[in-house]
């Protein structure tokens, strides 16, 4: 009988633990293949049925949070500020998902990353709110400032603290209100959606960080500090040649400066006059392996380690003098030919030169609390890599001055502020009549301390192409994003939660 008993409980413990194995394989192994398997609503059903945590700005003002409603779903989410930040929050929607901070960090607003879940034995035997709420680096009085400044005119405004890469504002126009596209009203909010994508200015894409343009005679920061960091270039020599046109090799065309200006000098000279010539010969006489290696050490060719899902900026890999393309290489040093990049980028190059060299990565979530407002995470500063050394860093921050003293960003001179800065003007086409983009790239901070705050602006399909349309129409938004970045953080609204109101740094 002893024998028998002992049989049985043999099978019967075997059978535990098969059941044991199948359960924890099902749960664990298979989750998120059932989860993810078609026809299988119950997961997102859930979801929709449950709150999410709160995206805040650092100044406290409320981009997302879960209304309760009485509809289809048990929470509405809700974008109390509208269009303004739609490309960071993006939406979230049943039918066709989730975009922005709601998809990049899904889990953690839900409370379902390993740390909310359980976070102590304790909370295995207790009820307790394990959303996650967000706090961004983000500054709503700046990004209205961006939005203000930049008005309707299509472009992009980017600000960001180059000691930390915490993003100050993230502005694109046009941009979209995600609460349209988060409606429980599926056949409306598809409608909405249908609409914003029949644009041809596509105000659901984040041109910020997800579109790229010519960057033009920004791309000569670049180029200059290639120069400055391979010792071919000091503040004292060359001296380039005052002409109207570089004679390229292997054609018979020239590049020839704006409107048949003649300019040259030393480094200064010609990049507050953004003289063609000069940076041309400067990127001939680098050549194209030192002036590639000098682009990518900036982040193009990249993907920037950034908490959205930014795109890479790029810089022609091809070997110019072997395929006898020299002209090409000129155009690649004035920030032409095929070079691309995205305003992140450019406000990165411009954060480089203003923090000594390095590029930290960029974010906009400064630190995640749970409902309790424990820290689930929190984002430190972290350096991505380095574009130049500290002393070149230091010559291109003089020779950005420069461009605010005398050049063509003297609209960037702010008392009791120093700013370096400079413009840029792509043609966008050959046909009449003529459109460009109009840059700047910039950075400021108090007189002898080091700069806290770069900005990059781009404004779309500007009339004419002129040098200085960088200087006449971007620089003056610039100005303004750069005085709303420097002055103090404002108080929190009184409907805020305390956990938001901390500060973060920023300018």
């Amino acid at each position: 009988m002893d024998r028998q008993i002992r049989r049985l409980g043999v099978f019967l413990m075997l059978l535990f633990c098969a059941l044991f194995a199948q359960l924890n394989y099902i749960q664990v192994f298979r989750a998120d293949r059932l989860n993810t398997k078609p026809g299988n609503s119950r997961p997102i059903d859930q979801a929709f049925n449950r709150a999410r945590g709160q995206v805040v700005t650092a100044d406290g003002v409320v981009l997302a949070r879960s209304v309760p409603v009485d509809d289809r779903y048990q929470y509405q989410r809700e974008f109390p500020e509208g269009d303004l930040f739609g490309h960071v929050t993006g939406y979230l929607n049943y039918q066709f998902g989730a975009t922005g901070l709601e998809r990049a960090y899904n889990t953690e607003l839900s409370g379902r990353s390993a740390s909310q879940q359980v976070r102590s034995v304790g909370d295995l035997f207790v009820e307790s709110d394990r959303t996650g709420n967000l706090r961004l680096t983000l500054r709503a009085d700046v990004q209205r400032a961006a939005r203000a400044a930049l008005g309707d005119q299509r472009g992009t405004v980017v600000a960001i603290d180059p000691r930390t890469g915490g993003l100050l504002a993230l502005w694109s126009w046009p941009s979209f209100d995600p609460n349209l596209l988060s409606s429980h009203d599926l056949e409306a909010a598809g409608a909405a959606k249908a609409l914003y994508e029949a644009s041809p200015d596509e105000p659901l894409l984040a041109k910020s960080y997800r579109e790229v343009y010519p960057p033009g005679s920004t791309f000569k920061v670049v180029t200059g500090s290639t120069g400055v960091q391979t010792g071919m270039v000091t503040p004292d020599s060359p001296v380039y040649p005052t002409i109207n046109s570089l004679d390229l090799p292997y054609t018979d065309k020239n590049l020839p400066n704006f409107g048949g200006s003649a300019c040259g000098g030393t480094l200064f000279r010609i990049l507050a006059k953004s003289c063609n010539t000069s940076f041309g010969q400067m990127g001939l006489d680098l050549g194209s392996a030192r002036l590639r290696s000098g682009a990518e050490a900036f982040g193009f060719n990249s993907t920037p380690p950034f908490d959205l899902p930014a795109v890479a900026s790029r810089y022609p890999t091809e070997d110019f003098e072997a395929e006898k393309r020299d002209p090409a290489l000129a155009q690649s040093a004035i920030g032409q030919y095929s070079v691309a990049a995205t305003p992140l980028q450019m406000v990165l190059v411009a954060a480089a030169i203003a923090n000594g060299g390095v590029i930290m990565e960029p974010h906009v979530v400064d630190v995640i609390r749970d409902g309790e407002a424990e820290v689930v995470r929190r984002i430190e500063p972290t350096a991505w890599q380095r574009a130049v050394d500290p002393s070149t860093a230091s010559v291109m921050m003089d020779a950005m001055r420069e461009v605010v003293r005398a050049g063509s960003a003297t609209r960037l001179q702010i008392d009791g502020l120093d700013v370096g800065a400079k413009t840029g003007t792509a043609q966008t086409g050959s046909t009449k009549p003529l459109k460009s983009h109009a840059w700047v790239i910039a950075w400021a901070g108090p007189p002898g301390q080091a700069p806290t705050v770069a900005v990059a602006v781009l404004v779309e399909a500007q009339d004419g192409v002129s040098e200085q349309t960088g200087g006449r129409v971007a620089a003056p938004i610039a100005k303004q994003v750069i005085e709303a970045a420097m002055a103090p953080m404002p108080p929190p609204p009184p409907s805020s939660e305390d956990e938001a109101t901390t500060p973060t740094t920023g300018g």
